[in-house]
Protein backbone atom coordinates (compact mmCIF):
# COMPACT_ATOMS: atom_id res chain seq x y z
CA UNK A 1 0.00 0.00 0.00
CA UNK A 2 1.33 3.39 -0.97
CA UNK A 3 1.88 6.32 1.35
CA UNK A 4 0.97 9.53 -0.50
CA UNK A 5 1.33 13.10 0.70
CA UNK A 6 -0.30 16.07 -1.01
CA UNK A 7 1.27 19.42 -0.08
CA UNK A 8 -0.67 22.59 -0.85
CA UNK A 9 0.71 26.02 -0.01
CA UNK A 10 -1.71 28.34 1.78
CA UNK A 11 -2.88 31.27 -0.40
CA UNK A 12 0.54 31.05 -2.05
CA UNK A 13 0.77 34.16 -4.22
CA UNK A 14 -0.92 36.38 -1.65
CA UNK A 15 1.18 34.91 1.17
CA UNK A 16 4.41 35.66 -0.73
CA UNK A 17 3.25 39.25 -1.16
CA UNK A 18 2.41 39.57 2.53
CA UNK A 19 5.75 38.05 3.50
CA UNK A 20 7.75 40.42 1.30
CA UNK A 21 5.69 43.47 2.27
CA UNK A 22 5.15 43.21 6.05
CA UNK A 23 2.72 46.15 6.03
CA UNK A 24 0.29 43.90 4.14
CA UNK A 25 0.04 41.31 6.91
CA UNK A 26 -3.45 40.99 8.28
CA UNK A 27 -4.93 42.92 5.38
CA UNK A 28 -7.14 41.68 2.51
CA UNK A 29 -4.74 41.17 -0.38
CA UNK A 30 -5.90 40.23 -3.87
CA UNK A 31 -3.38 39.22 -6.52
CA UNK A 32 -4.88 40.28 -9.85
CA UNK A 33 -4.40 42.59 -12.75
CA UNK A 34 -6.77 45.55 -12.68
CA UNK A 35 -9.31 45.90 -15.47
CA UNK A 36 -12.80 44.97 -16.56
CA UNK A 37 -11.81 41.54 -17.89
CA UNK A 38 -9.30 40.55 -15.19
CA UNK A 39 -9.76 37.67 -12.81
CA UNK A 40 -8.36 36.97 -9.36
CA UNK A 41 -5.15 34.91 -9.29
CA UNK A 42 -5.11 34.53 -5.50
CA UNK A 43 -6.67 36.01 -2.37
CA UNK A 44 -5.29 36.16 1.16
CA UNK A 45 -7.34 34.55 3.89
CA UNK A 46 -8.32 38.03 5.06
CA UNK A 47 -9.80 38.68 1.59
CA UNK A 48 -11.48 35.27 1.51
CA UNK A 49 -13.58 36.25 4.49
CA UNK A 50 -15.40 38.58 2.11
CA UNK A 51 -16.12 35.71 -0.27
CA UNK A 52 -13.28 36.50 -2.72
CA UNK A 53 -11.91 33.43 -4.49
CA UNK A 54 -9.45 32.59 -7.27
CA UNK A 55 -10.77 32.92 -10.84
CA UNK A 56 -13.45 35.37 -9.72
CA UNK A 57 -13.77 38.51 -11.89
CA UNK A 58 -11.59 41.22 -10.36
CA UNK A 59 -14.39 43.80 -10.60
CA UNK A 60 -16.66 41.56 -8.54
CA UNK A 61 -13.92 41.15 -5.95
CA UNK A 62 -13.56 44.93 -5.71
CA UNK A 63 -17.27 45.28 -5.02
CA UNK A 64 -17.16 42.56 -2.35
CA UNK A 65 -14.26 44.23 -0.55
CA UNK A 66 -13.65 47.87 -1.58
CA UNK A 67 -10.74 48.07 0.89
CA UNK A 68 -8.90 45.12 -0.64
CA UNK A 69 -5.33 45.76 -1.75
CA UNK A 70 -4.87 44.69 -5.37
CA UNK A 71 -1.39 43.68 -6.52
CA UNK A 72 -0.31 42.56 -10.01
CA UNK A 73 1.10 39.01 -10.01
CA UNK A 74 4.88 38.55 -10.00
CA UNK A 75 5.31 35.04 -11.34
CA UNK A 76 9.10 35.27 -11.49
CA UNK A 77 9.21 35.75 -7.73
CA UNK A 78 6.62 33.01 -7.14
CA UNK A 79 8.67 30.57 -9.22
CA UNK A 80 11.77 31.32 -7.15
CA UNK A 81 9.93 30.48 -3.92
CA UNK A 82 8.37 27.40 -5.54
CA UNK A 83 11.85 26.15 -6.45
CA UNK A 84 12.93 26.45 -2.81
CA UNK A 85 9.94 24.36 -1.79
CA UNK A 86 10.59 21.77 -4.47
CA UNK A 87 14.15 21.32 -3.23
CA UNK A 88 12.68 20.37 0.14
CA UNK A 89 10.39 17.83 -1.51
CA UNK A 90 13.19 16.05 -3.37
CA UNK A 91 15.28 15.89 -0.20
CA UNK A 92 12.65 13.43 1.06
CA UNK A 93 11.72 11.49 -2.10
CA UNK A 94 12.45 11.45 -5.81
CA UNK A 95 8.79 10.64 -6.48
CA UNK A 96 7.46 14.20 -6.65
CA UNK A 97 4.70 15.17 -9.07
CA UNK A 98 4.20 18.96 -9.18
CA UNK A 99 0.68 20.09 -10.07
CA UNK A 100 1.53 23.80 -10.08
CA UNK A 101 3.87 26.22 -8.38
CA UNK A 102 2.08 25.75 -5.07
CA UNK A 103 1.12 22.08 -4.80
CA UNK A 104 2.52 18.61 -5.44
CA UNK A 105 2.04 14.92 -4.78
CA UNK A 106 4.81 12.99 -3.04
CA UNK A 107 5.08 9.22 -2.78
CA UNK A 108 6.83 8.65 0.55
CA UNK A 109 6.27 4.90 0.80
CA UNK A 110 10.06 4.93 1.07
CA UNK A 111 11.60 8.21 2.20
CA UNK A 112 15.19 9.38 2.26
CA UNK A 113 15.12 10.46 5.90
CA UNK A 114 14.09 6.98 7.00
CA UNK A 115 11.10 8.29 8.95
CA UNK A 116 8.62 5.71 10.19
CA UNK A 117 5.41 7.15 8.81
CA UNK A 118 4.08 9.38 6.04
CA UNK A 119 2.64 11.66 8.70
CA UNK A 120 6.14 12.28 10.11
CA UNK A 121 7.40 13.07 6.62
CA UNK A 122 4.55 15.50 5.97
CA UNK A 123 5.11 17.26 9.29
CA UNK A 124 8.83 17.58 8.64
CA UNK A 125 8.23 19.00 5.16
CA UNK A 126 5.77 21.55 6.51
CA UNK A 127 8.25 22.59 9.21
CA UNK A 128 11.09 22.90 6.69
CA UNK A 129 8.96 24.99 4.34
CA UNK A 130 8.09 27.38 7.15
CA UNK A 131 11.69 27.56 8.33
CA UNK A 132 13.09 28.23 4.86
CA UNK A 133 10.39 30.45 3.36
CA UNK A 134 8.39 31.61 6.43
CA UNK A 135 5.29 30.44 4.54
CA UNK A 136 2.78 27.82 5.68
CA UNK A 137 1.59 24.72 3.86
CA UNK A 138 -1.25 22.27 4.43
CA UNK A 139 -0.92 18.54 3.88
CA UNK A 140 -3.08 15.53 3.22
CA UNK A 141 -1.81 12.01 3.91
CA UNK A 142 -3.56 8.96 2.49
CA UNK A 143 -3.02 5.64 0.68
CA UNK A 144 -3.65 7.21 -2.73
CA UNK A 145 -3.52 10.49 -4.63
CA UNK A 146 -7.15 11.49 -4.80
CA UNK A 147 -7.74 10.96 -1.07
CA UNK A 148 -4.55 12.85 -0.19
CA UNK A 149 -5.58 15.84 -2.29
CA UNK A 150 -9.02 16.05 -0.71
CA UNK A 151 -7.50 15.63 2.75
CA UNK A 152 -5.04 18.51 2.28
CA UNK A 153 -7.97 20.91 2.06
CA UNK A 154 -9.58 19.60 5.25
CA UNK A 155 -7.66 21.68 7.80
CA UNK A 156 -6.49 24.69 5.84
CA UNK A 157 -4.64 26.87 6.49
CA UNK A 158 -1.49 25.45 8.07
CA UNK A 159 -2.99 22.07 8.92
CA UNK A 160 -2.62 18.37 8.24
CA UNK A 161 -5.25 15.67 7.84
CA UNK A 162 -4.60 11.94 7.68
CA UNK A 163 -6.85 9.34 6.07
CA UNK A 164 -5.75 5.90 7.20
CA UNK A 165 -6.83 2.78 5.27
CA UNK A 166 -9.46 1.77 7.83
CA UNK A 167 -10.91 5.32 7.78
CA UNK A 168 -11.55 5.58 4.03
CA UNK A 169 -15.17 4.44 4.05
CA UNK A 170 -16.12 6.80 6.87
CA UNK A 171 -14.18 9.68 5.30
CA UNK A 172 -15.96 9.33 1.96
CA UNK A 173 -19.45 8.55 3.20
CA UNK A 174 -20.82 12.09 3.50
CA UNK A 175 -18.43 13.76 1.03
CA UNK A 176 -20.31 15.74 -1.66
CA UNK A 177 -19.82 14.12 -5.08
CA UNK A 178 -18.65 17.47 -6.48
CA UNK A 179 -15.45 16.94 -4.47
CA UNK A 180 -14.52 13.91 -6.57
CA UNK A 181 -11.92 14.62 -9.27
CA UNK A 182 -13.50 14.98 -12.69
CA UNK A 183 -16.99 15.81 -11.43
CA UNK A 184 -17.86 19.16 -12.97
CA UNK A 185 -21.16 21.00 -13.10
CA UNK A 186 -22.60 18.88 -15.90
CA UNK A 187 -21.71 15.56 -14.25
CA UNK A 188 -22.90 16.84 -10.89
CA UNK A 189 -26.24 17.80 -12.45
CA UNK A 190 -26.64 14.34 -13.99
CA UNK A 191 -25.75 12.66 -10.71
CA UNK A 192 -28.21 14.87 -8.86
CA UNK A 193 -30.92 13.70 -11.27
CA UNK A 194 -30.00 10.15 -10.27
CA UNK A 195 -30.46 11.00 -6.60
CA UNK A 196 -26.72 11.17 -5.95
CA UNK A 197 -25.48 14.06 -3.83
CA UNK A 198 -23.03 12.33 -1.49
CA UNK A 199 -20.39 9.76 -2.33
CA UNK A 200 -22.27 7.10 -0.36
CA UNK A 201 -25.18 7.48 -2.80
CA UNK A 202 -22.95 6.16 -5.60
CA UNK A 203 -22.54 2.84 -3.88
CA UNK A 204 -26.01 1.70 -4.93
CA UNK A 205 -25.03 1.71 -8.62
CA UNK A 206 -23.28 -1.13 -10.40
CA UNK A 207 -20.26 -0.33 -12.52
CA UNK A 208 -22.08 -1.20 -15.76
CA UNK A 209 -24.88 1.26 -15.01
CA UNK A 210 -22.42 4.05 -14.32
CA UNK A 211 -20.50 3.21 -17.50
CA UNK A 212 -23.71 3.32 -19.53
CA UNK A 213 -24.38 6.84 -18.26
CA UNK A 214 -20.86 8.28 -18.13
CA UNK A 215 -18.78 6.10 -20.43
CA UNK A 216 -15.27 5.32 -19.23
CA UNK A 217 -15.62 7.88 -16.46
CA UNK A 218 -18.34 5.68 -14.96
CA UNK A 219 -15.75 3.10 -13.93
CA UNK A 220 -13.68 5.88 -12.40
CA UNK A 221 -16.68 7.05 -10.37
CA UNK A 222 -17.34 3.50 -9.22
CA UNK A 223 -13.77 3.18 -7.93
CA UNK A 224 -13.55 6.64 -6.38
CA UNK A 225 -16.71 6.02 -4.36
CA UNK A 226 -14.87 3.06 -2.84
CA UNK A 227 -11.65 4.98 -2.24
CA UNK A 228 -9.82 3.21 -5.06
CA UNK A 229 -7.23 5.13 -7.10
CA UNK A 230 -4.37 3.27 -8.77
CA UNK A 231 -2.74 6.36 -10.31
CA UNK A 232 0.93 6.53 -9.43
CA UNK A 233 2.91 9.62 -8.51
CA UNK A 234 4.79 10.37 -11.70
CA UNK A 235 7.64 12.88 -11.51
CA UNK A 236 7.62 15.53 -14.24
CA UNK A 237 4.35 14.31 -15.70
CA UNK A 238 4.03 16.09 -19.06
CA UNK A 239 0.94 18.23 -19.35
CA UNK A 240 -0.83 17.98 -22.69
CA UNK A 241 -2.97 21.08 -22.38
CA UNK A 242 -4.08 23.93 -20.14
CA UNK A 243 -7.50 25.45 -20.64
CA UNK A 244 -10.32 27.40 -19.06
CA UNK A 245 -13.93 27.53 -20.12
CA UNK A 246 -17.17 29.11 -18.98
CA UNK A 247 -20.78 28.02 -19.36
CA UNK A 248 -23.06 31.06 -19.61
CA UNK A 249 -26.23 31.60 -17.62
CA UNK A 250 -28.00 32.40 -20.91
CA UNK A 251 -26.95 31.68 -24.48
CA UNK A 252 -24.97 34.38 -26.30
CA UNK A 253 -24.53 35.40 -29.91
CA UNK A 254 -21.12 35.27 -31.58
CA UNK A 255 -20.78 39.04 -31.27
CA UNK A 256 -21.19 38.78 -27.51
CA UNK A 257 -18.33 36.30 -27.07
CA UNK A 258 -15.44 38.78 -27.16
CA UNK A 259 -15.34 39.51 -23.43
CA UNK A 260 -15.93 35.87 -22.32
CA UNK A 261 -13.16 34.76 -24.69
CA UNK A 262 -10.74 37.32 -23.28
CA UNK A 263 -11.68 36.30 -19.73
CA UNK A 264 -11.08 32.62 -20.56
CA UNK A 265 -7.71 33.56 -22.09
CA UNK A 266 -6.71 35.35 -18.89
CA UNK A 267 -7.64 32.40 -16.68
CA UNK A 268 -5.68 30.09 -18.98
CA UNK A 269 -2.68 32.42 -18.92
CA UNK A 270 -2.73 32.44 -15.11
CA UNK A 271 -2.66 28.62 -15.06
CA UNK A 272 0.02 28.51 -17.76
CA UNK A 273 2.35 30.80 -15.84
CA UNK A 274 2.40 28.23 -13.04
CA UNK A 275 4.07 25.74 -15.36
CA UNK A 276 7.70 25.51 -16.41
CA UNK A 277 6.51 24.41 -19.85
CA UNK A 278 5.39 26.61 -22.70
CA UNK A 279 2.37 26.11 -24.94
CA UNK A 280 2.72 26.95 -28.61
CA UNK A 281 -0.79 26.19 -29.89
CA UNK A 282 -3.83 28.28 -28.97
CA UNK A 283 -7.20 26.49 -28.95
CA UNK A 284 -10.65 28.08 -28.97
CA UNK A 285 -13.58 25.94 -27.89
CA UNK A 286 -17.23 26.87 -28.30
CA UNK A 287 -20.40 24.94 -27.60
CA UNK A 288 -23.66 25.90 -29.27
CA UNK A 289 -27.09 25.99 -27.62
CA UNK A 290 -27.78 22.55 -29.12
CA UNK A 291 -24.55 21.18 -27.59
CA UNK A 292 -22.51 21.10 -30.80
CA UNK A 293 -18.81 21.47 -29.97
CA UNK A 294 -16.61 23.61 -32.20
CA UNK A 295 -12.85 23.99 -31.89
CA UNK A 296 -10.38 26.15 -33.77
CA UNK A 297 -6.64 26.13 -33.15
CA UNK A 298 -3.63 28.06 -34.33
CA UNK A 299 0.11 27.59 -33.93
CA UNK A 300 1.68 31.00 -34.60
CA UNK A 301 5.27 31.31 -35.79
CA UNK A 302 6.07 33.00 -32.47
CA UNK A 303 4.48 31.45 -29.39
CA UNK A 304 2.33 33.68 -27.17
CA UNK A 305 4.55 35.28 -24.53
CA UNK A 306 1.98 37.46 -22.82
CA UNK A 307 -1.69 37.56 -21.94
CA UNK A 308 -2.26 40.16 -24.63
CA UNK A 309 -0.76 37.91 -27.31
CA UNK A 310 -2.79 34.90 -26.16
CA UNK A 311 -5.99 36.97 -26.18
CA UNK A 312 -5.21 38.34 -29.64
CA UNK A 313 -4.82 34.84 -31.12
CA UNK A 314 -7.98 33.63 -29.37
CA UNK A 315 -9.95 36.53 -30.86
CA UNK A 316 -8.52 35.75 -34.30
CA UNK A 317 -9.92 32.26 -33.95
CA UNK A 318 -13.26 33.68 -32.84
CA UNK A 319 -13.37 35.64 -36.08
CA UNK A 320 -13.06 32.37 -38.02
CA UNK A 321 -16.29 30.86 -36.74
CA UNK A 322 -18.51 30.60 -39.79
CA UNK A 323 -21.76 29.25 -38.39
CA UNK A 324 -25.05 31.03 -39.21
CA UNK A 325 -25.49 34.41 -37.55
CA UNK A 326 -28.51 33.07 -35.66
CA UNK A 327 -26.40 30.50 -33.80
CA UNK A 328 -26.35 30.90 -30.04
CA UNK A 329 -23.54 29.72 -27.80
CA UNK A 330 -23.66 28.31 -24.28
CA UNK A 331 -19.93 27.92 -23.60
CA UNK A 332 -16.59 29.45 -24.57
CA UNK A 333 -13.10 28.33 -23.63
CA UNK A 334 -9.47 29.04 -24.48
CA UNK A 335 -6.61 26.58 -24.15
CA UNK A 336 -2.89 26.13 -24.74
CA UNK A 337 -1.36 22.91 -26.02
CA UNK A 338 1.67 21.60 -27.92
CA UNK A 339 3.95 22.14 -24.92
CA UNK A 340 7.72 22.34 -24.86
CA UNK A 341 10.06 22.84 -21.93
CA UNK A 342 11.02 26.45 -21.31
CA UNK A 343 14.66 25.86 -22.21
CA UNK A 344 13.60 24.33 -25.54
CA UNK A 345 11.31 27.17 -26.51
CA UNK A 346 14.05 29.62 -27.35
CA UNK A 347 15.69 27.04 -29.61
CA UNK A 348 12.62 26.26 -31.65
CA UNK A 349 11.54 28.07 -34.75
CA UNK A 350 8.37 26.89 -36.44
CA UNK A 351 6.44 27.92 -39.51
CA UNK A 352 3.04 29.53 -39.15
CA UNK A 353 0.63 26.63 -39.07
CA UNK A 354 -3.11 26.79 -38.85
CA UNK A 355 -4.85 23.62 -37.86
Amino acid sequence: MRKIVHIDMDAFYASVEQRDQPDLKGKPVVVAWRGQRSVVCAASYEARRYGIRSAMPALRAEKMCPDAIFLPPDFTRYREVSQQIREIFVSHTDLVEPLSLDEAYLDVTENKAGLGSATEVAEMIRAQIQERTTLTASAGVAPNKFLAKIASDWRKPNGIFIVRPHQIEQFLKDLPVKKLPGVGKATQSTLSGMGVTAVSDLLQFEIRELESRFGRFGARLYNLARGIDHNEVRPDRPRKSISSEQTFESDLSLGELTVPTQSAAERTWIHATKSDRIGRTVVLKLKTSDFQSITRSLTPSVRPTSLEELSAVALQLLDRIDLPATTRYRLAGVGLSNFVDSDEASMQSTLFDEI
